[in-house]
């Protein structure tokens, strides 16, 4: 009888508090989030011949493009080919991340009415290969500051704080999305138009300044991945770090996109096997 009682069991109406008790059962499986993470990297490079270069050269190679593109037109902007590398690489750890959240949990509702898992487990190892690939861009990031006379100050150190920060909203957003996807598979769609009015919205391939000065407010001020890319450039590009306020609106930025994209997706969670 007692053998019977310790025996491990999945109580869906066990814990009070959902949210607490999923983060409990990610730490639990952390070893499938890292096979996760490692089945993804790997699949992703399996048959390239460049195989993980491809992560570095991809935004290069779109900084190149914008550079020849746009360069004349903000001359004025200090180091532009920098300054535009550094946006699109945190830009691009924010799309891939979300778009492929919501692929992974549409793909990995249909295990759940097998097998128990963790249900933020797919989302979470989406953010995992983003990280992968965001060290990896760093890389082709710094040769580029280096070759434009930007130079590599010590204010790079708050640069896992900038992570940190921009992997909270990302992460939250995931969470969000992923649990729109599983009921509306049309959603991940139509958030490919989004994300791209969404880029044009942010000051990533222009400088700021260009834009109207009563439009700064509703086009800045309202877009939380201006204030998140510019916590992301501030310590590469610009070689300084925030002020108290604007650390602060960043984290609460971060921070409340991660509560509500959380507490969303867990209320939803027990459903999502009835919903593959």
């Amino acid at each position: 009888m007692s053998s019977a009682r310790a025996k491990p069991y999945y109580d869906s109406v066990r814990s009070q508090w959902k949210a607490m008790d999923e983060l409990v059962q990610v730490i639990r499986y952390r070893d499938l989030l890292w096979q996760l993470v490692r089945r993804d990297v790997l699949t992703r490079y399996k048959r390239s011949v460049l195989g993980v270069v491809w992560t570095m050269l991809n935004p290069l190679g779109m900084m190149i493009v914008l550079s020849v593109a746009f360069s004349q037109l903000f001359s004025a902007t200090r180091a532009y080919p920098a300054y535009v590398l550094s946006g699109i690489v945190a830009w691009t750890f924010f799309a891939q991340t979300t778009t492929s959240s919501m692929i992974q949990m549409v793909w990995g509702s249909a295990l759940l009415n097998r097998i128990y898992l963790p249900r933020s487990i797919f989302v979470t190892s989406a953010i995992g290969t983003g990280l992968v690939n965001l060290g990896l861009s760093l890389i082709p990031l710094a040769l580029v500051m280096v070759a434009t006379g930007v130079p590599l100050r010590a204010t790079i150190l708050f640069l896992p704080v900038s992570v940190a920060l921009l992997t909270m909203f990302s992460l939250g957003v995931a969470l969000l999305l992923s649990t729109l996807a599983v009921y509306f598979p049309d959603v991940a769609e139509m958030y490919q138009i989004g994300l791209t009015a969404w880029m044009y919205l942010t000051p990533i391939i222009y400088p700021e300044e260009i834009l109207p000065q009563a439009a700064r407010p509703w086009i800045l001020g309202l877009n939380p991945m201006y204030h998140l890319i510019s916590m992301f450039r501030l310590p590469l590009y610009e070689g300084s770090l925030p002020s108290l306020g604007e650390f602060a609106l960043a984290a609460g930025v971060a921070a409340l996109a991660l509560l509500i994209g959380w507490f969303a997706f867990t209320e939803k969670m027990d459903e999502f096997a009835y919903r593959a």
